[in-house]
Parts: structure tokens; sequence; C-alpha cells
């Protein structure tokens, strides 16, 4: 048997390492919670890893449990706890949790931060209500927009917006927008997650994300895309009027970046797309360096068939042509397809001819 000291001994250690108000919440029982806060229990009481009574909350999060065998009640279990803990969010915000709070750790994380990183969607709505700043930003200055866009997250991308969130802020060390970030997230992704990433970037794009803007390195959304290589991408922000010969500090266009990766060159309609709009076409940087995806040797010949078409001086009438390509992109082409001669439409807009390309 244990000495009564040793007894006392490990009670105080495990009365200091456990606070009934954290049980209360990681339990969803608001009747506790409720008790416990009209009795003086401090909500911004932290845990060994500095997180607050709110920030516990949303860490213990319900997510839809497994653990039952029949369906009903997987479900009615779920519906209960996301009730249970939304009752108890709504306490401890309206007895003074703070929603702004940044979290006492090297993450320095908001309460919003944390609810986008762990995908608790409801939280949203009850924070930004009871005071949470939408535009506020984390130890790496990231706003919870920025975050959500990261995530390729379109439902919390939406609340955010609806609620105030800044679309084209920027994150102050990279420049990176949150339009820039679902670009590189989602062009790194294939089939549905693909698909959510598009619908994250136009939900951006219709919320009046500027399409051309640059970060700190002078790169674009589209210079992310074109690195990327995937074409409902590209083609979606050359729809909302991408510029193709904006460069970087370093004097690389979307292009360049294209022509980065050697994979990108298996789709060569696209690189003729990209290059029917291009102009004046530069293949090197400030530097003189080609892109290396079209250095090895298997692509000797595509590399001499494009060095030569950016030695070659264009036309009048080809320089009219990608002027005009760019300038009404390709939201408008078809509307302009109603008022040009069927011939003329076609010379600008079905010229992607492979053949120098072989």
């Amino acid at each position: 048997c244990l000495s009564s000291n040793t007894c006392c001994v490990i009670f105080l250690k495990l009365t200091r390492s456990i606070i009934p108000i954290h049980l209360a919440v990681k339990y969803r029982n608001a009747q506790s919670l409720l008790c416990l806060l009209q009795h003086g229990a401090d909500p911004e009481v932290r845990d060994t890893r500095g997180l607050t009574t709110l920030e516990l909350m949303i860490l213990h999060w319900p997510i839809t449990s497994t653990t039952w065998t029949k369906p009903g009640n997987r479900i009615q279990r779920s519906l209960t706890d996301q009730d249970n803990a939304e009752t108890c969010l709504r306490i401890l915000c309206e007895y003074g949790a703070q929603v702004n709070a940044q979290a006492d750790n090297s993450d320095k994380v908001s309460p919003l931060h944390l609810a986008i990183s762990y995908g608790n969607h409801p939280v949203l709505s009850i924070l930004v209500q009871n005071g949470a700043q939408v535009n506020a930003i984390n130890e790496a200055s990231m706003t919870p927009l920025h975050t959500a866009a990261d995530l390729l997250s379109k439902d919390m991308i939406e609340t955010l917006i609806t609620y105030g969130a800044n679309v084209n802020c920027a994150v102050s060390s990279t420049g990176n927008t949150a339009l820039m970030l679902a670009v590189c997230t989602a062009s790194s992704k294939a089939g549905r997650l693909l698909a959510a990433g598009l619908s994250c970037i136009h939900l951006l794009l219709m919320h009046g994300a500027k399409v051309n803007a640059q970060n700190c390195e002078g790169q674009t959304a589209l210079h992310e895309a074109c690195f990327g290589g995937r074409e409902a991408i590209i083609n979606l922000l050359l729809e909302f009027e991408a510029n193709v010969n904006i460069l970087t500090r370093n004097g690389e266009s979307p292009i360049y970046m294209y022509l980065q990766r050697s994979s990108n060159l298996r789709d060569k309609t696209l690189l003729a797309k990209l290059l029917c709009r291009t102009y004046p076409l530069r293949l090197t940087n400030k530097q003189g360096i080609l892109p290396t995806g079209i250095m090895p040797r298997e692509f000797y010949s595509l590399r001499q068939a494009l060095i030569n078409l950016s030695q070659k001086p264009l036309s009048l009438e080809d320089i009219c042509k990608k002027t005009i390509r760019n300038l009404c992109s390709e939201k408008h082409k078809h509307h302009l397809k109603q008022f040009l001669p069927v011939k003329i439409w076609n010379s600008i807009y079905c010229c992607y001819d492979l053949a120098y390309l072989k």
C-alpha cells in the first residue's frame, strides 16, 4: 500500500495537470462547464501545452463516430455531439473566452486559425459572431483565409469571405495571396482533390482576387500554375485575364516556369496555347539561363525550335493577334466571335500550330 504522504503527492500532481474546466470541454459537458464558470472558473487557464479552454474545445471538436454498429445510432450520436460542442463553445464565448488570444506556444495560432487547421467549419461562424478578427495573422503572417486556401477548404473560404476576409491580403514574408496559395496546392493534386482546388480558385476569383498580383519574387498565380502544369488551372486563370507576359524579378515568364519541368512538355497543345499568347518570347532569365526542363538531350529538337522561335521577329499581324488574345482572354473570345468574320476569328484563336514543336 502507498503511504499517506505518497498519495498526497500523487493527488497534487494530478490536480495540477488536470483542470476541471478542461475536462468539461473535452467531454462536451455543457452543464458542468456552465456550473464551473458560474462559480468562478477561469476560461483562460492554460494547459501544459499553453492552450486555453477555448483552444482545447476546438481540438476536441467531435467528428463522425465510427464505433457504433448501427448507422442510425452513429448519426444520432454525431448530431448530439455536435450540438453539445456548439453549446459549450457559445457558453465559453458568453463567459468571456478570448476569441482572439494566441496559443502560448511556438505556433502562436489564434482560435480561428486552429479551427481551420483542424477542419472545424461549424466553429468559424460562432467565433466571428463573438468578435474573432477574420483578418488576424499568426506567427507566419498568414490570415485565416490564407490557411483555408492553402488547405483547399472551399466551405471555410466561403464563410470567411462572407464575414469580410480580405481576399487580396498578402503574407508579409512572401507576398503570397490566398489565390497563389490555392493554386500552388491545387497544382500538386489530381482527380477529386484537383477538382476541389479548382472550386476554391474559382471562388476566390469570383470574389475579386487579383489574378495578376505579384509576390515578393514577382511571381503571379499563373507562374505557379504553369510550373505545376495543370491545364485546368491554367485555363481558369486565363479565363480571368491572367497575363502571360508578366516577368518575375529574375526575368522569368509563366512559359519559362512551364518549361522548367520536363514532365510538362508531354502536353504540347498546352505549350502551343501559351506560346500563342506570349510576346515577346523570352527563353532565358536575367542570368541568361534556359529553363532546366528543356535541357535534357531528348528535348534537343524542341529546345532548338523554341530558341529559333524566340529569335524570329514577328509580323505586325502576329503581334496584333497575340495582343487580341491577351486583351480579350478566354472568357470573352466566344463573345468576340459574334462580331468578327469567321475567317478572322479562326486566324486568331485556331492557330495552335504544333508543327514547329515536333
